[in-house]
Order: structure tokens, then sequence, then C-alpha cells
């Protein structure tokens, strides 16, 4: 087996795209699987705004209110957010989580974004 180094910002199965949403949107070129795993989209750390880091999953995934995606919040080995298929998701179509921006207000908005959806 051959290790590889080679930063990869997203998986395989991802691309960012054009989106009829707004501006860019991260689209699939394959077919997802409900409830698979997609990544790590956010990384708690008090130094960014609402005390997160938006990796590329979360940087360029589109709101919608009725999306096929959801954030769910984990404590553990570090604080973080990970996006999961809420069905399956054929391949061209754009990912999209419902989520709330800028809940500065409450420092666990996480939990209310993960309990809208």
């Amino acid at each position: 087996m051959k290790l590889s180094n080679e930063y990869k910002p997203l998986p395989d199965f991802l691309t960012i795209k054009n989106s009829d949403i707004h501006g860019l949107g991260l689209h699939t070129i394959k077919f997802i699987s409900k409830g698979s795993e997609l990544g790590i989209s956010h990384l708690y750390n008090t130094t960014f705004p609402d005390n997160y880091l938006r990796l590329p999953l979360g940087g360029f995934i589109n709101h919608h209110d009725m999306p096929n995606c959801i954030a769910k919040s984990f404590d553990e080995p570090e604080k973080h957010i990970k996006l999961y298929a809420l069905n399956d998701i054929f391949s061209g179509e754009e990912l999209t989580v419902k989520y709330i921006i800028n809940m500065l207000e409450n420092p666990r908005w996480e939990f209310s974004w993960e309990i809208s959806q």
C-alpha cells in the first residue's frame, strides 16, 4: 500500500461549480447513498467568527429550505461539525444544508442549526 501526504480539500466525489442557488456550490460527481458521511465542514476555534473555522465543505455548501444534507455537531476527539446525506444524492446534484448564519448570541448555535433541519 502506498501512503500519500497529499492534501485534498474535498473528497474525490465532490467538486465546486456554479450554483443555481448562490455563487458557487458543492456538487457531487457520483451517486451518494442516504446516510453517507461527507466529511468535516467546520472545526471549533475561538479565533474565528462564530468560533468555527469553515473548511471547504462548510465554505461552499449552500442553504436550502429542503436540504439533501444535514450537519451534526461532535465534541470528540475535538469539537467539529460533519455533514451527512439526508437522502440519496445523484451525480451532478448540488449539496445543500438548512443552516442559520451568525448566531453570535448563542455560543452553542450549532445545536440550533442541527435541530432546525
